[in-house]
């Protein structure tokens, strides 16, 4: 479904934009890596992708605080590949505190990260996507780019930001064949979410299960953390001609959350 295109996924190099890596690799796709990590585990993860379907994977550690940093990587990839065809913005990071309490530099990183270097990926390769009539760009926001939760001014305020740089980015390439969606997964058993269950389980003498459990139960009707591969599977949706005309979308893979 991808042969011949090139997708770039920021925060690849573990949890749910790996899965969306694997994913679009497995249509056909050619890779740009993104993140932070261990150099051989990177490798290894890159030389596996390439292997096991066929396709040029490369990586890029550009920091997506850095906007040089990103635009150099963007440069990179249209010298290497001839463009991208595909955009993931998937990097993100996560402070939790009471508003009186928040770090000012925890609030600058995390609106860095997890929104701007949104918008400077993607002012970065929406032209060349619009003057071939075709492109992807799927935003992973939060079901917290949705709905309000305390302790987290930052990332929710971040992700609402997502949701309505979507909605821009959509009606901006309405008529050009590049479409703009964001995805919002409730629990995802990501290191970020670990951190949060490891946090619970220290503030109330659990184990780390039952904090998983209750974690989930307290939010997701379903009562099952959704999965990185169930992300990349939506990715590909997005990436399908049966979504040719789904654009501004915010799509919740929540088990039920904004449903109550």
């Amino acid at each position: 479904m991808l042969a011949g295109k090139t997708a770039l996924v920021t925060g690849s190099t573990s949890g749910i934009g790996q899965a969306i890596a694997e994913a679009l690799a497995g249509a056909g796709a050619n890779i740009l890596l993104n993140g932070f990590g261990p150099a051989d585990e990177i490798e290894a993860l890159r030389s596996r992708l390439a292997e096991a379907n066929g396709v040029e994977v490369a990586y890029d550690g550009a920091d997506m605080s850095d906007a040089d940093a990103i635009e150099a990587m963007v440069a990179g990839a249209k010298e290497r590949f001839g463009g991208i065809d595909v955009l993931v913005n998937n990097a993100g990071i996560q402070h939790v505190a009471p508003l009186e309490e928040f770090p000012t530099e925890r609030w600058d990183a995390i609106i860095a990260i997890n929104l701007t270097s949104c918008f400077h990926t993607t002012r970065h390769v929406v032209a060349d996507m619009k003057a071939k009539g075709w492109g992807r760009i799927i935003n992973v926001a939060s079901v917290h780019g949705l709905i309000g939760s305390i302790h987290k001014a930052a990332y929710i305020a971040a992700k609402h930001g997502v949701i309505g740089l979507t909605k821009v980015t959509a009606l901006e390439t309405a008529t050009s064949g590049v479409t703009c969606n964001a995805i919002c997964p409730g629990w995802v058993l990501t290191p970020l979410v670990q951190k949060q269950v490891d946090a619970k389980a220290a503030e109330k003498g659990l184990s780390n299960e039952e904090a998983k459990r209750q974690l989930v139960c307290e939010r997701m009707p379903t009562e099952r953390f959704v999965t990185p591969e169930q992300l990349g599977g939506v990715a590909l949706f997005l990436c399908s001609p049966a979504a040719d005309n789904t654009t501004g979308v915010s799509l919740p893979v929540d088990g039920a959350w904004v449903a109550q």
